[in-house]
């Protein structure tokens, strides 16, 4: 395959350092016997726990209870999860394209960003401030957007029309949730955005049982890690050093086993 901008070759590493199928690791977990509808039941522990991430303050029972007991709680509480929640729902039932990311970030970030700036790629230069106020990362410059998104989405394009195996699937899920993320298109929402993204092309590429990969959970319960591995890649979009991704790349897959 020639891609364009998902071809940093860490792949066989990435291979050597699974021991187990995650194909089997993913049947184990369609076991397990949910009472309410599958889908609906794993979008809302996405929405929570990528919500959480963000700061919010939601936790998963009250939302269980929310979504399927009626149990009415006041909407500042619930709204922003609730909106990656129809994200959620409208992405897994349309074509992974970018066009249809920018309509998923237009429901995620309803609550979240002005209606103009909603599912809009942004004009303007990008920094990621952390918690001691300080720039701990400047995103793509808006004059490049464009092509990077191109050539991302051409990527995935490609991907999807592939035969990939359990292993490439988790492989590039994760690297086009990264790439994304350094991306930085939109004005806020990317982080959800990415998560969502990674969870879709697993759906896509293995089918219903990947609902079952709690990837959001995962990033929240190891999140000093979660951050630590975006950063170690550098500061500056344009110097990123994507040899050393492959402790992000694992993250997910891991979390299988």
């Amino acid at each position: 395959m020639e891609l364009k901008i998902l071809n940093i070759g860490l792949f066989d590493d990435f291979r050597k350092a699974i021991s187990e199928s995650p194909k089997v690791a993913l049947d184990k977990l369609q076991e397990i016997d949910i009472p309410v509808d599958y889908f609906k039941f794993y979008n809302s522990v996405s929405s929570v726990y990528s919500s959480k991430i963000e700061g919010e303050n939601i936790d998963f029972d009250s939302f269980f209870k929310h979504k399927f007991l009626n149990v009415q709680y006041q909407p500042d509480y619930t709204k922003r999860a609730d909106d990656l929640f129809s994200a959620y729902e409208f992405i897994y039932e349309h074509e992974l394209t970018f066009e249809n990311l920018q309509r998923a970030h237009s429901l995620l970030s309803s609550n979240l960003l002005p209606e103009t700036q909603q599912g809009k790629v942004r004009g303007n230069p990008m920094y990621v401030i952390n918690s001691d106020d300080r720039i701990e990362y400047v995103a793509a410059n808006a004059s490049i957007l464009d092509e990077e998104l191109t050539k991302l989405f051409e990527d995935v394009a490609i991907l999807l029309e592939s035969s990939l195996d359990d292993f490439e699937s988790f492989y590039y899920a994760s690297l086009l949730h990264l790439i994304f993320v350094k991306i930085h298109p939109f004005q806020d929402g990317n982080g959800r955005t990415a998560r969502l993204l990674e969870k879709l092309f697993l759906l896509k590429t293995l089918g219903k049982k990947a609902s079952a990969v709690q990837l959001e959970k995962k990033y929240f319960k190891n999140l000093e890690l979660y951050y630590k591995n975006i950063k170690s890649l550098g500061i500056e979009y344009e110097e990123l050093n994507y040899s050393k991704a492959l402790n992000f790349l694992l993250m997910t897959i891991q979390s299988l086993f």
